[in-house]
């Protein structure tokens, strides 16, 4: 099982901004779009870093209602780890889970082609184990 699987099956849509883009700005996409996390992108499409809900959640937190009006590159994390179509769900659950991190971006030849979440990935995972349980019901009746 491989993230390629995952993007043929929920489709390859990457919602993205530039880095110039202001916090008020992501925040009316990820509300409108019920999204958890943007791509932010620079001129030439490159991952240039992301912005989840939980960056703009700690800022508001620790700044107050009135940060909304930076620019989203003021709270990016800009060393974004991405991984590939061939990644193996496993693979990327376990980056996930060690970065701590629930959104993960695809990339091919340093061009974003996608994006996974966590729920992605479970889901693909719990598909699995019921498949690989009813097979081996099926081994079992059979037998």
């Amino acid at each position: 099982m491989s993230v390629r699987q995952i993007l043929e099956e929920k489709g390859r849509e990457v919602v993205t901004l530039r880095p110039e883009a202001t916090l008020e700005e992501a925040v009316q996409i990820l509300a409108g779009k019920k999204i958890g996390a943007i791509v932010l992108v620079d001129a030439q499409g490159a991952v240039a870093g992301i912005v989840s809900e939980r960056d703009i959640v700690r800022l508001i937190g620790t700044s107050g209602v009135a940060s909304i009006s930076q620019s989203v590159r003021d709270v990016m994390t800009m060393a974004v780890t991405t991984c590939t179509e061939s990644t193996s769900i496993n693979e990327a659950m376990e980056l996930m889970t060690h970065g701590r991190f629930r959104h993960l971006p695809v990339c091919e030849e340093d061009r974003l082609v996608g994006i996974i979440s966590i729920g992605d990935v479970v889901k693909r995972r719990i598909e699995e184990v019921e498949r690989e349980a009813n097979e081996m019901r099926e081994y079992i009746a059979a037998g």
